[in-house]
C-alpha cells in the first residue's frame, strides 16, 4: 500500500524504489563490494546516544549558522548527486528550488542532467559547485569559467574517485554493461516503471550531462557522455594539483572525500577553505570506516584550522545533531534527498528538509542548548 504520508528517510527510500527502475534505483542506493561501509555509515551513527537535559530554558533555539560563508536556516547542504536529474523531472532544479525554499544551500554535481544556468535560474541563488579533476584540464577550466559566470562562489573539489568503486549491483541489473543482452536488461526495467517513462524520459529531456555539452564529443547520446566521462577520472592527481586548481579558483574551496587525518593535514596545507569528511556514501572502497568514525580524529588533527562538513549516513535530524557534537560544522547528504525527489519531486525534498529541522530542533531542546555553537561533546552520553 502506497505510503500517503512519508515520515523518515525510509519511507522516502520505500517510494523511489516503487517510482524508478531498478537499475536506477540501485545506482544510488548501492555501495561498493559487499556494502559494509554503505551500513556502517548508519550504523555508527545509531550506535551514538545523546545526553537528554531537563529544567533548562529553551524557549528561544536558534538552528541557524554559516557554511562557507553562506547564511544557512540549519547546518546542512544537499550534496552532489551524479544522474539526478534521472530520478525526477529535472530533478536537480527541483531539489535545488526546494533546497531555496529550506534556506540550505545546494551542490549541483559535476554530471548532473540540468546545466548550472537552469538550476540557477530554478532556485533563484546560484547553487555551490562540485567537481572533478579531468584529463582535459581546458574542460576543467571551462567548467570553473561557467560556474563563476553562474555566480557560483563555492567549489566542492571532490578527491575520492581516481576511478570508480566495483559495485555489485550494477553489474547485476545491467547499468555497468553495455550490449544488446544488457540494453534488454535496462528496458524491461524501464518498462516496468511506465511512470517514471512519462514523467522524467520524455517529459524531462534532454537527459543528458548538462554542464558538459560542449566538452563530450557525441552530441546528445547518454552513452557517448558517460564513456568520456569514465576516461577522464584522472588517477595521477596528486595534491600538487591543489596549487593549480587554486589559482583558476578565487572563490571557496572544499575537498570532499578526506577519512584520514593526515589526508585532511595535507589537504589544510593545500590551500583548501574546508573539508568534507566522505567516503563518497560507502560507493568507492568497502570497508573502510565510516564517516561518523573517522571524523574524531579529523577534529584533533585539522579542526581548529579549517571548516569541517560531514557526508555520509546522516538519516535524520538527530544525526545532524550528533555529527556537529563530534565536532562537524554541518552535514551533507546525498541518498535522503534524492529519495525524497525521486518519490516527490520538490515537495517531497522540502518535506523532508523541514521534518529533518524539526528533529534538529527538537534535538537541541531536549539537549539543552539554544545555538548551534553551543553543540559540543558533552552533549553526547558516555558508551
Amino acid at each position: 500500500m502506497p505510503l500517503a504520508y512519508p515520515a523518515t528517510a525510509a519511507d522516502w527510500r520505500h517510494l523511489a524504489r516503487q517510482r524508478l527502475p531498478r537499475f536506477l534505483f540501485d545506482y544510488i542506493d548501492g555501495g561498493a563490494s559487499a556494502e559494509h561501509t554503505l551500513a556502517a555509515n548508519v550504523q555508527d551513527f545509531a550506535a551514538l546516544q545523546l545526553r537528554q537535559r531537563v529544567m533548562l530554558d529553551v524557549s528561544q533555539v536558534d538552528s541557524r549558522c554559516q557554511l562557507a560563508g553562506q547564511d544557512c536556516a540549519m547546518p546542512l547542504a544537499l550534496a552532489p548527486v551524479g544522474l539526478a536529474g534521472m530520478m525526477a523531472r529535472r530533478g536537480e532544479a527541483q531539489a535545488a528550488r526546494a533546497a531555496a525554499a529550506a534556506g540550505v544551500p545546494f551542490t549541483l554535481s559535476t554530471v548532473g542532467i540540468c546545466p548550472i544556468d537552469e538550476v540557477r535560474a530554478a532556485a533563484g541563488t546560484p547553487p555551490w559547485f562540485q567537481l572533478y579533476m579531468l584529463r582535459d584540464r581546458g574542460a576543467v577550466q571551462a567548467l570553473l569559467h561557467k560556474a563563476w559566470a553562474a555566480g557560483c562562489r563555492t567549489l566542492v573539489f571532490t578527491v575520492d574517485l581516481p576511478t570508480t568503486g566495483p559495485r555489485q549491483r550494477d553489474l547485476r541489473n545491467g547499468m555497468a554493461h553495455s550490449g544488446p543482452r544488457a540494453g534488454l536488461l535496462r528496458a524491461s526495467q524501464i518498462l516496468a516503471r511506465p511512470g517514471w517513462v512519462r514523467r522524467v524520459a520524455l517529459a524531462g529531456k534532454p537527459l543528458t550531462f548538462g554542464n558538459l555539452t560542449e566538452q563530450v564529443p557525441g552530441g546528445h547520446d547518454l552513452g557517448a557522455f558517460k564513456a568520456w566521462v569514465d576516461a577522464q577520472f584522472d588517477a595521477s592527481v596528486t595534491w600538487r594539483d591543489i596549487a593549480w586548481l587554486r589559482q583558476q579558483w578565487q572563490g571557496r574551496l572544499l575537498i570532499k572525500g578526506v577519512l584520514d587525518a593526515e589526508d585532511a593535514r595535507a589537504a589544510v596545507a593545500s590551500g583548501a577553505d574546508g573539508l568534507i569528511v566522505s567516503n563518497h556514501g560507502g560507493r568507492q572502497l568497502d570497508s573502510v570506516p565510516s564517516t561518523v568514525r573517522a571524523l574524531p580524529a579529523i577534529v584533533q588533527a585539522v579542526g581548529r584550522q579549517t571548516e569541517l562538513l560531514l557526508d555520509g549516513g546522516v538519516r535524520s535530524g538527530v544525526d545532524m545533531f550528533k555529527a556537529l557534537a563530534l565536532g562537524a560544522h554541518g552535514v551533507l547528504i546525498g541518498r535522503p534527498w534524492v529519495w525524497a525527489l525521486a518519490g516527490g519531486g520538490e515537495a517531497g525534498v522540502g518535506s523532508l528538509l523541514a521534518l529533518w529541522q524539526r528533529e534538529f530542533t527538537v534535538a537541541m531542546m531536549l539537549a539543552g542548548v539554544t545555538r548551534v555553537q553551543d553543540i559540543r561533546q558533552q552533549q553526547l552520553a558516555a558508551l
